[in-house]
């Protein structure tokens, strides 16, 4: 294989490795790093005895990846405030043409999901990803993880009733979803109080993630009067320079928010029966750049 064929290869493989690696570790940066490690392996190996180069890059980045969500693990004891992953973009387009697989996808990036998979060990995590959002057999898992194919069935039954119990249980209209965000977003820039609370579930809960570099809650708020109270005061610190946009982060809409050009907060919303339920709020900067793309 020549260098150029073994590029070429890579290339077409990497939507699929960094895919993996985000859905591992919740960060486009942490994804990036483990996906050029897995390039200067790949272009350092002995590539004429690799048969199968999709499963050898899988097996790379995954390994990879457990080994960085290990040291992740132990510096997130220490991060101020909740954890949330970093939003992206989730625009599938043509690259996903089956709709089946589109929501599949969708649904393992959700935050939600990605929320749950944080209270995974590394290896149920893995096995959650490759299993759960890319379809892996368990015998091609099972040689990724170096571990016995009855132990990664075990793996995968233990993660799969593990975020079973603890996603949201229901099914979300997208245009119902969208709509929310919509009056949301209106309630929030026009100062609207009144229309704010009435969106609010009565258990409604907001997670803040700003790891101590910007205003944000440092603990999950729960109810709709301490909920619709702390966003009322947000509301009413949008300014002329605050430019909010509505697009598709993590499978569902969100809405971007720039300041003087810069982007500055994300929010996003889980709906469920016309009201909202939990309320995402990404303030951290280092966690912002994807807001770049919309």
């Amino acid at each position: 294989m020549t260098a150029d064929t073994a590029t070429a290869v890579f290339e077409e493989h990497r939507p699929l490795l960094t895919g993996v690696a985000y859905r591992m570790l919740g960060r486009v940066a942490d994804a990036e790093d483990v996906v050029q490690e897995a390039w200067l392996r790949w272009s350092s190996a002995t590539r004429e005895s690799v048969r199968e180069p999709r499963a050898f890059l899988v097996r790379i980045t995954t390994r990879l990846a457990i080994d960085r969500l290990r040291h992740l693990q132990l510096r997130r004891e220490s991060y101020v405030g909740p954890w949330l992953p970093e939003p992206v973009v989730t625009d599938f387009g043509p690259t996903v043409p089956d709709a089946a697989e589109q929501a599949v996808l969708v649904d393992s990036v959700s935050l939600a999901v990605l929320v749950v998979l944080e209270s995974l060990s590394p290896l149920e995590r893995a096995v959650f990803v490759l299993r759960e959002a890319f379809g892996f057999p368990y015998a091609e898992i099972a040689t990724a993880l170096d571990r016995t194919e009855a132990a990664v069935r075990q793996l995968a039954g233990r993660a799969r009733r593990h975020v079973d119990e603890r996603k949201p249980r229901y099914d979300v209209d997208p245009a119902e979803r969208r709509d929310i965000t919509e009056r949301f977003l209106a309630a929030a820039s026009g100062g609207s109080i009144e229309q704010l609370m009435a969106l609010l579930a009565p258990d409604v809960r907001m997670v803040s993630d700003a790891g101590g570099k910007a205003k944000a809650a440092r603990r999950i708020i729960e109810s709709a009067d301490k909920v619709g109270r702390f966003l009322a005061a947000v509301a009413q610190e949008i300014g002329p320079d605050w430019d909010m946009r509505i697009a598709e982060f993590n499978g569902g809409p969100a809405v971007a928010c720039f300041v003087g050009g810069k982007p500055d907060t994300f929010f996003q919303l889980d709906v469920r029966d016309g009201v909202i339920r939990c309320v995402y709020i990404v303030r951290n900067p280092d966690k912002l750049s994807g807001l770049a793309a919309v």
